[in-house]
């Protein structure tokens, strides 16, 4: 049998592809860190910091993040913003990548992993702005406001994130403090902490009113648990399934610790015990490792 050809186009196409995997896999590499849950000494430090309650930052934090920093696999959530990466480049990728660079906001498409993707392919044009372009874990701080909130760089910003939802809080914390928000925060003036926060079109996401309504939820339902939130963590990252991290010991979530714990040959229990913590503590650093 002759063997058949292939063109000049397929040759490319499949080299393109596999270039694609590769940056992909690479940014998959870079961002995934220890991905440490928050922890009370990181709550507290963002709260003096600012001078407020704890429920007024995790209002900000529910509404940035639905309450959480960290994918799955363990990389920040992230938000790459085109306009910005356009901003940053002088506009020289606007017409060969419209998608990834433009003057207008918009065209994110779908959240998760796919941000990387994103990602990935504006690291292949200019890192550095690639990085500027993107907001980063809990507060969603953008990587240009690195040096605002202390770091030297967006890439020593962006490897603390990567480390721990403790060092997002406090990233977020010394925004809003550099910002001359903390009052706004204070004060419950959520159109104004909105304004500055969000920008001037938050109104556009009703910014102001979901943080009202975050509070609110909070006031009455209590504020989450950090071990049973660290728990829900941990089990994501082992490929268990909580149904989100609220730090609140549902049904879900206890029927996944106790798959956990039957698969560990631990003792099944009703709530977070100290044995469940280390064991899901020894898995997730086994899997950082490697």
């Amino acid at each position: 049998m002759t063997p058949r050809k292939t063109s000049g186009r397929t040759r490319r196409s499949t080299r393109v592809g596999a270039q694609r995997r590769r940056r992909v896999a690479a940014v998959r590499r870079a961002f995934s860190g220890h991905a440490l849950p928050l922890d009370a000494d990181g709550v507290d430090r963002a709260a003096a910091l600012l001078g407020t309650g704890v429920a007024e930052l995790w209002a900000v934090i529910g509404v940035e993040t639905t309450g959480c920093g960290f994918l799955p696999d363990r990389r920040p959530k992230i938000l790459y913003e085109r306009h910005v990466f356009s901003r940053y480049t002088r506009r020289r990728f606007d017409a060969r990548h419209p998608d990834l660079s433009g003057r207008q906001p918009g065209g994110y498409g779908a959240g998760g992993a796919a941000q990387y993707e994103r990602l990935a392919r504006a690291m292949a044009l200019d890192p550095r702005a690639a990085l500027l372009a993107t907001s980063w874990g809990m507060g969603q701080v953008m990587g240009f406001n690195a040096e605002t909130v202390g770091y030297a760089s967006a890439e020593d910003m962006v490897r603390e994130m990567c480390a721990s939802e403790s060092a997002q809080v406090e990233a977020m914390a010394r925004f809003i403090e550099a910002s001359g928000l903390a009052g706004a925060l204070r004060n419950h003036d959520w159109a104004r902490f909105a304004a500055g926060y969000n920008g001037p079109n938050y109104r556009i996401n009703n910014y102001d009113t979901r943080l009202a309504a975050e509070l609110q939820y909070l006031e009455r339902g209590g504020l989450p648990d950090l071990t049973v939130r660290a728990a829900q963590m941990h089990l994501i990252y082992l490929g268990y399934d909580p149904r989100g991290v609220d730090g609140i010991m549902g049904r879900f979530t206890r029927s996944a610790m106790n798959d956990f714990q039957r698969e560990r040959n631990l003792h099944v229990t009703e709530h977070v015990d100290e044995h469940t913590v280390a064991a899901l503590r020894e898995a997730v650093a086994r899997l950082a490792a490697g």
